[in-house]
């Protein structure tokens, strides 16, 4: 079974801190947040989750096999090494989009984001049953030779964005995934139980759409972390073989 823990990661009172007592330098502000990603995607994946950046003062996590207890670990982390706090809202789903959606309406009901006595919310229900979590790794075919040595940078970034922007809402509509830019020509999707078919149709459509011809490597583990390096190492199977969608073998692998 497929089932998707999701933690929503939501710095406090984010936007009114950055104009108190006086507006900050967008650097200084930059850089925080670029500090904080970093230190956040090392402190879930010491419990083998991942972080996703999106909007930087808001976060995406995914993470099967984190308890309260290490949710509340990771904040504290934070607290200590920031002068900002962030709130965690947890929840589960067979769907991603159904996790996040519990994980924020739990942050959403707990006050506003820029609520000054809103601190360090943690609130949810973590899995507690062996639900696996379903991992899709996507990535360019030729991106180099077709875009990154023939095209000036910004032209290459704004191919990829097309791209990922087309899979992201494919995916997010017609199968309640969340897909993430991760960098150079690749993206992560979270997924739920999807088959081959679903994922060549995504292949097809990114392809119809934004003119962007990608392939995937699909990872099942009960551990994000696991799934991903199941991902990865079929991705690699792709390129070495040729083909558009291959399927890891990790330790609950095999739906796909």
């Amino acid at each position: 079974m497929t089932e998707t823990q999701v933690t929503l990661i939501q710095i406090d009172n984010y936007g009114p801190w950055t104009v108190a007592p006086s507006p900050k330098r967008e650097p200084d502000l930059q850089l925080l947040q670029s500090r904080l990603y970093a230190d956040l995607s090392q402190l879930v994946a010491h419990h083998d989750g991942y972080v996703f950046s999106t909007r930087f003062d808001n976060m995406i996590a995914v993470t099967n096999g984190i308890d309260l207890a290490g949710h509340r670990r990771i904040q504290d982390a934070i607290s200590n090494r920031y002068p900002v706090t962030v709130s965690l809202g947890v929840a589960t789903g067979t769907s991603p989009r159904e996790a996040v959606g519990e994980a924020t309406a739990n942050l959403q009901a707990a006050g506003s984001a820029q609520d000054g006595e809103r601190t360090e919310i943690l609130r949810g229900d973590p899995l507690c049953g062996e639900g696996a979590v379903q991992i899709a790794h996507f990535d360019v075919n030729d991106a180099t030779s077709q875009y990154t040595d023939e095209l000036n940078a910004f032209e290459v970034f704004r191919h990829i964005e097309q791209g990922y922007s087309a899979l992201l809402e494919y995916m997010y509509d017609a199968h309640d995934s969340l897909s993430f830019f991760i960098g150079g020509d690749n993206v992560i999707s979270v997924t739920a139980g999807l088959d081959r078919p679903a994922f060549d149709a995504a292949i097809d459509h990114v392809e119809e759409t934004a003119g962007i011809d990608l392939k995937v490597g699909v990872g099942h583990d009960l551990r994000a972390v696991d799934a991903g390096m199941a991902a990865k190492e079929a991705l690699e199977r792709c390129r070495e073989q040729g083909t558009r969608v291959e399927v890891g073998a990790g330790e609950s692998a095999g739906r796909a």
